[in-house]
C-alpha cells in the first residue's frame, strides 16, 4: 500500500496509536518494533480492543482475509513517512525547537505565548526523537490548528537533519548548545554540528528563517549569514527582543521589552533560575513575530508553571526542594550549583545523580562538577549518588544508588534545608522528594 492509500485511511481513523494496550475506538494502529518487544505480535489485540486497521511488516501475523491488517515494508518508516505526508498539508507556520538544555521549556513557553492568539499544536511533553516526533505530526489538524511548535532532540549525528526534513519547519529555534550526548556526538563539536543541522536546513529553504539567542557566541556563529530575529541581554547589537534578570530567589523576576526603545515589562514567573531568562526571551520573540501583544505575552510567561520534575519549586512539611530530577548534562548542572549559589537560604544541601551518556568524558565531567562544587561556600551538605560520583576524588557523601539514599534519609531525615535535586533521569533521583 502506498502512502496516499494509507493516508486515505488515516484521515477516516480518529487518532494514532502505537501501544497495543490504549487503542480508541477507530484508531490506526503502528506495531513497531524495539530491542525488547515486537508490536506485530500484538496487533490483533489492538484490534480486538478498538483499533480499525493495524499496520504490520510480517505477513505471518495476519488471518487470511482480514483486511483489518496493512502489510508494510518497515512499520517506522511507514509512520514517518505518513507523517510528513501529512505535514504537508499543513499551510500554517511549523517552529522547530532543538538544544542541549531548555528545549521542552521553551517549547512549553512558546505554546504558552502563541496560544493566546492561535489554536497551537504542540509537542506533548518530551515525544521529541523518531517517534515522538511523527506521532506530533499526526496529531495536526489542519483545518483546526494554525501554527505547530515542534521539539526535536538528538543523541547522534544526523539525527536533527532527519527531523527536520520530515517536519519542514518554516523557522527554527535553538535554545543553546553544552557537553551532553557526548557518547554519541564524540565531542562539544559533534554537539554543535548536530544542533546546527536545524539551521543548514532552514538555510536551504526559501524564506526560512530563526530565532536566535545572540548572547550565545556559538550559535551566532553559527548562524552567519542567516536571517535572523535576535533576543538577549540589551546592547549595542539591534535585537527584536531585550531582557534581563531582576531576580531569582527562587523564582525567576525579568524584565523584557519589545526592541531597544520598547516599554520594559516585569514579570514574575514560576521558572526557578535564572537561567530560565533566555527561554522565557524566546517564547517573547516568537510572540512578538507572530503578533501576539506585549501584554498577553506577559501574561502568558507570568501564569506558566513548570511540572514533570523540570526545575520545581516544592514545600514539604520539612523542606523546600528544587527538583530538576528529569535531565542532567555538565552544561545545565553547572547551570543548577551556581544558580543554586546566588539563591538566599540557610542551611543548603545537593543531591546530584550520574549525568548519562558522556562516554569517554565522563569522569572528567563529573570532576568538574566536584571542583564548581568546592567553591560553593555555603553548601552545608553534599550527597553524591551513582557510580561515577562514587570514583571521583571527593570528600563529598557518595551513594551507590537512590535506593541507598532513600535508605538513609529514613534513618537520617532532612529537616529544615533548601535541598537542590538533580540527576539524569534513569538515576531516579524524583523518587526521592516524598522521603523529604
Amino acid at each position: 500500500m502506498n502512502i496516499g492509500e494509507l493516508y486515505k485511511i488515516f484521515q477516516r481513523c480518529s487518532v494514532v496509536t502505537t501501544d497495543s494496550r490504549e487503542c480508541p475506538d477507530n484508531s490506526l494502529f503502528f506495531a513497531l518494533k524495539g530491542t525488547s518487544f515486537n508490536g506485530n505480535l500484538f496487533a490483533s489485540q489492538a484490534l480486538a480492543t478498538g483499533a480499525a486497521y493495524a499496520v504490520v511488516d510480517q505477513a505471518d501475523v495476519i488471518p487470511d482475509g482480514d483486511d483489518r491488517f496493512i502489510l508494510v515494508s518497515d512499520v517506522l518508516k511507514t509512520l514517518q513517512d505518513l507523517a510528513h505526508f501529512h505535514r504537508e498539508q499543513f499551510h500554517g507556520p511549523v517552529i522547530q525547537v532543538t538544544g542541549t538544555n531548555g528545549k521542552t521549556t521553551t517549547k512549553e513557553l512558546l505554546t504558552a505565548v502563541l496560544e493566546k492568539k492561535y489554536n497551537v499544536l504542540s509537542t506533548v511533553g518530551n515525544l521529541n526523537n523518531h517517534i515522538g516526533v511523527p506521532l506530533t505530526l499526526l496529531r495536526m489538524k489542519p483545518f483546526f490548528h494554525q501554527i505547530a511548535v515542534v521539539e526535536t532532540g538528538a543523541s547522534h549525528p544526523g539525527e536533527i537533519a532527519f527531523l527536520a526534513k520530515m517536519v519542514n519547519p518554516d523557522c527554527g529555534l535553538i535554545t543553546n548548545v553544552g557537553r551532553a550526548h557526548l557518547e554519541g556526538f564524540g565531542s562539544f563539536e559533534g554537539v554543535c554540528r548536530t544542533k546546527g543541522e536545524l539551521y543548514d536546513y532552514l538555510r536551504r529553504k526559501q524564506g526560512g528563517f530563526i530565532f536566535l539567542n545572540a548572547d550565545n557566541p556559538f550559535l551566532s556563529q553559527m548562524a552567519k549569514g542567516m536571517v535572523a530575529l535576535c533576543y538577549g541581554a540589551p546592547g549595542s547589537e539591534d535585537k527584536m527582543v531585550e531582557g534581563k534578570v531582576e531576580e531569582s530567589n527562587p523564582f525567576l523576576v525579568l524584565s523584557w521589552r519589545k526592541g531597544p526603545k520598547g516599554i520594559w515589562h516585569r514579570v514574575e514567573t514560576h521558572l526557578v533560575g535564572a537561567y530560565n531568562l533566555h527561554n522565557a526571551l524566546a517564547a517573547a520573540c516568537v510572540g512578538v513575530r507572530y503578533g501576539i501583544t506585549e501584554d498577553d505575552i506577559s501574561e502568558a510567561l507570568s501564569c506558566y508553571v513548570p511540572k514533570n520534575d523540570r526545575s520545581e519549586l516544592r514545600v514539604t512539611k520539612e523542606n523546600r526542594l528544587i527538583v530538576d530530577a528529569y535531565n542532567a548534562n555538565p552544561s545545565s548542572m553547572e547551570a543548577s550549583i551556581e544558580n543554586f549559589g546566588q539563591m538566599a537560604g540557610e542551611h543548603k544541601m545537593v543531591i546530584l545523580g550520574d549525568m548519562r551518556e558522556l562516554g569517554k568524558d565522563a569522569l572528567q565531567e563529573h570532576q568538574r562538577i566536584i571542583s564548581l562544587l568546592e567553591k560553593q561556600k555555603d553548601l552545608e551538605s553534599v550527597w553524591l549518588v551513582g557510580e561515577v560520583f562514587m570514583k571521583t576524588a571527593s570528600s563529598f557523601r557518595c551513594f551507590e544508588d537512590v535506593e541507598a539514599v532513600k535508605a538513609t534519609l529514613k534513618s537520617e531525615p532532612i529537616k529544615n534545608r533548601l535541598v537542590l535535586i538533580k540527576g539524569s533521569n534513569g538515576m531516579r533521583l524524583y523518587q526521592l522528594p516524598e522521603l523529604l
